[in-house]
């Protein structure tokens, strides 16, 4: 005869797993589900779905923050709609500190179609031109320099 307590062990055994990947014997085997056989497959979208939500965010936050703002005064030298895919006007601007002197050139960007209408009717003319410094942009879609035209005043010549 058994004694009492083997009995009461093996009823233990039968009842508790064997192992990680081992079903009890009181278990049945089971069939993996769906999201079971297709977990890294998800795991690989959901990564990506992610990645493509953080550079999303990081370029609304470029565009919407300006590192700093300010006017420069001077001559529009060249302004023109660059880009293949992505067209953007482009142009320079060039300051003279003082009459005589090498002018100094300053690159920008204007995003807004109305600005550069404006900008293309003063061309010619002396212009300050108010800018915002959109620094860590995550691509040149937006435009080729980090200083985006906001508004455009024809100065008295």
């Amino acid at each position: 005869m058994v004694p009492l307590t083997e009995t009461v062990r093996w009823r233990r055994l039968a009842k508790a797993p064997l192992g990680p990947n081992v079903p009890s014997l009181t278990q049945e085997l089971q069939a993996p589900t769906f999201l079971g056989r297709h977990r890294w497959k998800f795991r690989g979208i959901l990564a990506v779905i992610a990645l493509a939500g953080v550079a999303a965010l990081w370029t609304t936050i470029t565009l919407t923050f300006s590192y700093s703002d300010g006017d420069r005064v001077g001559y529009v030298q060249k302004f023109s709609h660059k880009g293949w895919i992505c067209r953007t006007w482009e142009g320079e601007l060039a300051m003279n500190p003082v009459p005589g002197s090498t002018p100094q050139i300053f690159p920008f960007t204007v995003r807004d179609a109305a600005v550069a209408a404006r900008l293309t009717a003063a061309e010619g003319k002396k212009v300050a031109l108010h800018y915002k410094e959109k620094r860590g942009i995550p691509s040149s879609c937006f435009g080729d320099t980090s200083f985006f035209i906001s508004d455009v005043r024809i100065l008295a010549p």
